[in-house]
């Protein structure tokens, strides 16, 4: 193919297309805004627009290949073997792929007519939330496809994860979208198009992750709604599965219609829809889970997050899970006990936790292999997958039958598991997985057309086929070596699938063959650049022979795969139950493993405002610490909503470098831990279960958005303080550092004034002006704390420790030093700093004296202290 030079048609039409154009462009018709995967033997071809396209994208060639209209047709493609790692790239790319595959083999066409064209069919459309192969999937991170409809004043958010099968609906506010959204991390949104001039929901829906795919909004209607999720799930009514509201009717009738015309009427083994709300999980809005950096660094990797830190599990589906429970920790503290339980009857058991994780280390991952096996992708190592899988299920429940103990029985969470497990002991779960252990061989293809992955004794008609084409082939080693030997021509018998079995034999060497006798016995069939290829009527016959013997076989062992498919597509409830026991048991036994080798403690949440942790750690920092080789300081921290057994706000001085921002998250990651069901790193915590988490650390612009660091800053800020509830937990750093010195001190006040008295939440705010540690003394629960440094010959030591008080400086020049900035620029920072300290105690002779920082009349403090709520001192440094 030459490289292309003429210019590319737009929108080209059919008329005067060739026979295999014409179905390119029915299919281009089905799906105009995807990308077309045209299958042409072993490639899948991309055409006009959609080969420009694809060759920007991703750098495949671009050439042409005849005329359409009197034009060349652009044309691109890729090899059907590799075509997976191409689809990764152009979804990651945006777009969507539709995938035309050819539906018979070109022999059968042929024997319709000489004229005949292969038959064509649109299979899947692909998209980032409709992915199920493991080459496209992360293997231990969920891949959802959500929707959000609004119905009568009142929103939902539907998900489904198609390579596992799971299903859940939400209800929740406007307000709260941005937080379910990033919550769920969602591959691809799908939104009605008439909500993106809704105001709100087009903000919530700017910070929402992955691809938003606008839909046309009469797909969102309750009647055509509920007519595709009764197709979906083949029931006559919607009873069964709860009091769903107009809104989750709605956005679960999305995911139905979009599954409807991505999967080409497959019909994917989905579990029952979860109902949820927003009351069910603590509420972590896009910025804050990006400043704690929970699932994913700001850089967007996995290492250096709670997750990486805390993940032991030996599954992927394990893996999955517990990214799930972090992403959304639980508000109900019986919920969160439920958790709890689980972890420290396995944490007491070390033995059966290893047995167990050996176990699960040969799991495999059932639902995804089960969900590729029902949508029809699936192969003979999906089957192999779920025999693996059952098999670890059924040892599993026998070596926890053999720990029987009646004095301490498994706690609820692991007992559901194992009623799980046993319900997969039923004698049709269990039949089918003897036949997968007897019937599979040892060596699995990836596809079932390639063959080979039954084994003997299965099927007696498959054996006799298979011996059939054995001894055939055989037979053709035996003609050839009599052939040669007779021709006295150093001859081979090869094959290719267009001339089926042929002699062959080198240009020079051929030629006695073309002679008498021998040009009696072999018939010329093709002269290459330095081959000749022959036939002969003997071979011509074996050829026939070993094509419909092999034909047989694979047809055979086609009809093994397609029952034994059938059957896990009518056991896919059973399945998946089991599969999400044994992600319920890794989970658990990670979380065990993880808490002794971190020396964790059991939490204990309630429905207070409190906050009470004692020589508590950040669990990734301390990891990294550890790896280096030195140890974390641990450090106390108490609050109370309430302001009585600690302040309701805590001022946090120190100097650059101190820690503050790691005590900070640190703190906000315990909450995190504690109410997803995990041990913590302290000696213990009290938590009153936080509603609403936020977290205001760390500075960036929003260049797209035309923000500026500071204007960013301010709008995190005023979400807060417009959101925060008495039973939320905030974290503040040096807010108004972005401004004017006095501008930022003033609106750093104010902000501290408001989540005390106001929104009266549990707040840390961290600060370098000294001045707002008078508010100790103004507001009735405010506490000072500071991190702690010393200067040692000149040079500033980090003590890392949180104690009582306010820091009296920052050490700004000091840290500067240690940066390495050069000695001179250093010393006249020192001297300028010294003038302007010397002005300011003249000026300003005292804190408390300066008009300024009197902006209203003096409040009294609460009749109930007699003193600070955190005892003062003088700074260590």
């Amino acid at each position: 193919m030459d490289a292309l030079a003429a210019p590319i048609p737009a929108r080209p039409t059919a008329a005067g297309a060739s026979p295999v154009m014409a179905q390119y462009f029915d299919a281009k018709a089905l799906q105009p805004d995807a990308l077309v995967f045209f299958r042409m033997g072993d490639f899948y071809e991309l055409f006009f627009d959609d080969a420009a396209k694809a060759s920007a994208a991703i750098g495949i060639a671009l050439t042409h290949r005849g005329t359409h209209a009197g034009e060349p047709i652009p044309m691109a493609g890729v090899p059907a073997h590799a075509a997976e790692a191409y689809l990764a790239k152009l979804i990651r790319a945006g777009f969507k792929v539709a995938v035309c595959e050819q539906m018979e083999d070109p022999a059968e066409a042929r024997r319709r007519g000489p004229k005949s064209v292969v038959r064509r069919e649109l299979v899947r459309v692909v998209t980032p939330g409709t992915l199920t192969e493991d080459g496209l999937l992360d293997a231990r991170g969920a891949n959802r496809l959500a929707a959000v409809a609004v119905r009568a004043g009142k929103a939902a958010v539907a998900s489904v994860e198609l390579s596992t099968g799971e299903v859940e609906c939400l209800a929740v506010s406007i307000e709260g979208l941005a937080s379910t959204l990033a919550a769920l991390q969602p591959s691809e949104t799908l939104v009605p198009d008439r909500l993106f001039a809704d105001p709100a929901m087009s903000a919530a829906l700017k910070n929402a992750p992955g691809l938003i795919q606008p839909m046309a909004g009469a797909l969102a209607e309750p009647a055509a709604s509920e007519a595709r999720l009764k197709r979906l799930y083949g029931v006559a009514t919607l009873d069964g599965f709860g009091d769903l509201s107009g809104a989750e009717i709605a956005a679960l009738g999305l995911i139905a219609a979009h599954l409807e015309t991505t999967q080409a009427g497959r019909a994917p083994a989905l579990r029952a829809p979860r109902r949820a709300g927003e009351g069910e999980f603590m509420a972590i809005d896009p910025a804050t889970r990006a400043s704690l950096e929970i699932e994913q660094t700001l850089s967007g990797r996995r290492d250096g997050t709670l997750l990486a830190a805390i993940d032991r599990t030996v599954t992927a589906a394990g893996a999955r899970l517990l990214a799930a429970r972090l992403a959304r920790p639980l508000l109900n503290p019986a919920a969160i006990d439920a958790r709890l339980d689980a972890i420290a009857w396995m944490a007491a058991r070390g033995e059966l936790r290893r047995s167990l994780r050996e176990r699960l280390q040969n799991a495999g991952d059932m639902a995804r292999a089960l969900s590729r096996l029902t949508l029809g992708r699936g192969g003979p190592r999906d089957l192999g997958c779920l025999r693996d899988g059952l098999a670890a299920g059924a040892a599993i429940a026998c070596r926890f039958a053999e720990t029987d103990d009646a004095l301490e029985p498994p706690p609820a969470e692991i007992a559901d598991a194992l009623g799980r497990l046993d319900s997969a002991r039923a004698a049709d779960l269990t039949a089918f997985r003897d036949a997968l252990a007897h019937g599979l061989g040892p060596d699995l293809p990836t596809q079932a057309r390639d063959g080979g992955f039954v084994a003997p004794g299965v099927s007696p008609e498959l054996d006799e086929a298979r011996g059939l084409r054995d001894d055939s082939r055989r037979v053709v080693a035996g003609l050839e070596a009599r052939l040669a030997l007779e021709s006295a021509v150093a001859l081979k018998i090869r094959h290719n699938a267009v001339l089926g079995y042929f002699v062959e034999a080198t240009a020079k060497q051929a030629e006695p063959l073309f002679q008498a006798p021998l040009n009696a016995i072999f018939i010329h069939r093709q002269t290459l650049a330095n081959q000749v290829r022959f036939t002969t009527v003997e071979l011509a016959d074996l050829d026939a022979r070993i094509a419909r013997a092999a034909g047989r076989a694979l047809a055979l062992e086609l009809a093994v795969f397609e029952a034994w498919r059938e059957a896990a597509r009518r056991l896919a409830g059973d399945i998946q139950a089991a599969a999400e026991a044994l992600a319920t048991l890794d989970v658990v036994a990670a979380l065990a493993q993880w808490a002794g080798e971190a020396d964790a403690v059991r939490p204990v949440v309630d429905d207070g405002v409190g906050f009470d942790a004692r020589s508590a750690r950040h669990p990734v920092v301390e990891e990294a610490v550890r790896r280096a080789g030195a140890a974390f300081t641990p450090n106390d921290c108490l609050l109370d909503g309430a302001g009585e057994a600690g302040p309701r706000l805590a001022i946090v001085t120190g100097p650059n470098m101190a820690g503050k921002s790691t005590f900070l998250r640190q703190n906000a990651l315990l909450a995190v831990l504690a109410q997803a069901g995990c041990f913590v790193p302290a000696k213990s915590l009290r938590l009153g279960a936080v509603d609403r988490l936020f977290s205001r650390v760390g500075a960036a612009d929003d260049l797209a958005r035309g923000r500026s660091t500071f204007m960013a800053e301010m709008v995190e800020t005023a979400a807060i303080i417009t959101q925060a509830t008495p039973r939320s937990f905030v974290i503040l750093d040096e807010i108004g550092r972005g401004t004017a010195t006095w501008d930022g001190l003033a609106i750093a006040w104010a902000c501290a004034e408001a989540l005390h008295d106001a929104n009266t939440c549990r707040t840390l705010f961290a600060t370098h002006y000294h001045e707002l540690a008078s508010l100790e003394e103004r507001l009735a629960h405010v506490g000072n704390l500071s991190l702690m440094a010393k200067e040692w010959n000149g040079d500033l030591v980090f003590l890392h420790e949180a104690g009582p008080g306010c820091a009296d400086r920052s050490y700004g020049v000091q840290v500067a030093k240690l940066a390495g900035v050069p000695a001179q620029v250093v010393a006249r920072a020192r001297q300028v700093l010294d003038r302007l300290e010397s002005e300011a105690a003249s000026t300003w002779p005292g804190c408390l004296s300066s008009p300024w920082l009197s902006p209203g009349p003096w409040r009294p403090r609460d009749p109930r202290r007699s003193k600070p709520l955190w005892p003062r001192s003088t700074p260590t440094a």
